[in-house]
C-alpha cells in the first residue's frame, strides 16, 4: 500500500471512530470538512518517509504518528484561516471552515481536530506505552509552547520578530515532529533527526512565502498577497524573490545534507529535493533551477 493511501485511511479512521452517533452532525461535518479532500500531506508522507528510510516495518505506529500530525496540521490551518488571524475565505480550494459553518463550529472543529489527534495515537499505540510516551511528547512540544506552531501563531501578535524564528516555530516546528516521529517509531535517534524536519520546515515557510507573491490563488487554493496586507514577517519580503529561492535552495541542500546515517539515505534525499521542486511556484521553478 503506498503512502498516499495509508495516510489517508488512517485519517479516515480516527475521524470515523469519533464523529459516531451521538455527535453533532454538523461539529462532525466540519471535522471532515477540515481534514478532506487534502492537501498535498507533507507532513504525513515525511513522517513515513523517515520511518522507511531508518527500516522501520511498524507500519501502524507509523501511520498512527502521521495521521496524528496531520490532524494537528489540520486544525491549524481552521484556526489560522478565522476572522480574528486571516479571514481566508478558501483552504485548498474550498470554503474554509469558518465561511462554510460559521465561526463557533470552526473554533470547535480546530478544537475536536487537536484532541482528536492525541486520542488516535493512545488508542493506536495503547499496547506499547514505552512508545507511546515519547512519541506524545515530540509530537506535543512541536504544537505548543514555546516553539511550536501555538508560538509561531501568537509571534503575529507581537510588535517585532524575526523571521527565522517565526518560521522555525509556526511551520517547522511541525515539520521537526514529523522527522523526529517517523525516526523514533524505527527506534532511532529522534533528536539527530529533528534537524532534518527543521530545515526542510523553514524551507517550504520560504516556499509558501514566495507563493505568496509569485503565485494565483487558483494555484495555491487561497488568497495570496496576505503576508504584505497583514504585515507579516516573510522570507520574500525581507531577502526579494531572488534572495528567498537562494535561501530556499541552501535550506533543502543543509536538510540533505543533516540526514543521518540510514539504509534508505539516498532515496530520502531524493524525496527531499523532489519536494522541493514541487512547492515552488511554477513561474519560479525555472528561476530556481
Amino acid at each position: 500500500m503506498d503512502a498516499t493511501t495509508r495516510i489517508e485511511q488512517a485519517l479516515a479512521s480516527a475521524i470515523d471512530s469519533v464523529a459516531a452517533s451521538g455527535c453533532p452532525p454538523r461539529l462532525a461535518e466540519a471535522v471532515r470538512h477540515s481534514v478532506f479532500p487534502g492537501g498535498a500531506r507533507v507532513r504525513p508522507r515525511l513522517c513515513l518517509a523517515v520511518a522507511a528510510a531508518c527500516g522501520s516495518t511498524d507500519y501502524a505506529a507509523a501511520d498512527a504518528a502521521a495521521a496524528a500530525i496531520e490532524l494537528l496540521h489540520c486544525a491549524s490551518l481552521v484556526h489560522d484561516d478565522l476572522p480574528c488571524f486571516d479571514d481566508s475565505p478558501l483552504r485548498r480550494g474550498v470554503p474554509s471552515v469558518h465561511r462554510a459553518f460559521g465561526e463557533p463550529l470552526a473554533v470547535l472543529a480546530g478544537d475536536a481536530l487537536i484532541i482528536l489527534a492525541f486520542e488516535h495515537l493512545a488508542r493506536s499505540l495503547a499496547a506499547s506505552p514505552e512508545r507511546l510516551g515519547p512519541l506524545l511528547l515530540t509530537i506535543s512540544r512541536s504544537v505548543g509552547m514555546p516553539h511550536g506552531i501555538t508560538a509561531g501563531q501568537a509571534w503575529e501578535c507581537e510588535p517585532r520578530v524575526s523571521v527565522e524564528d517565526y518560521h522555525r516555530a509556526k511551520t517547522g516546528s511541525l515539520f521537526a515532529a514529523a522527522t523526529a516521529a517517523g525516526a523514533q517509531v524505527a527506534g532511532a535517534d529522534a533528536d539527530a533527526w529533528r534537524v532534518v524536519g527543521d530545515r526542510i520546515g523553514e524551507a517550504y515557510q520560504v516556499a509558501d512565502d514566495l507563493r505568496d507573491v509569485a503565485a494565483s490563488a487558483q494555484e495555491v487554493g487561497k488568497p495570496v498577497g496576505r503576508d504584505a496586507l497583514l504585515n507579516r514577517p516573510s522570507a520574500a519580503g525581507e531577502l526579494g524573490v531572488d534572495g528567498a529561492i537562494d535561501r530556499l535552495r541552501q535550506l533543502v541542500k543543509g536538510a540533505i545534507d543533516a540526514i543521518p546515517p540510514c539504509p534508505g539515505r539516498d532515496k530520502l534525499g531524493e524525496v527531499l529535493m523532489a519536494e522541493s521542486r514541487h512547492i515552488m511556484p511554477k513561474d519560479l521553478a525555472q528561476r530556481a533551477a
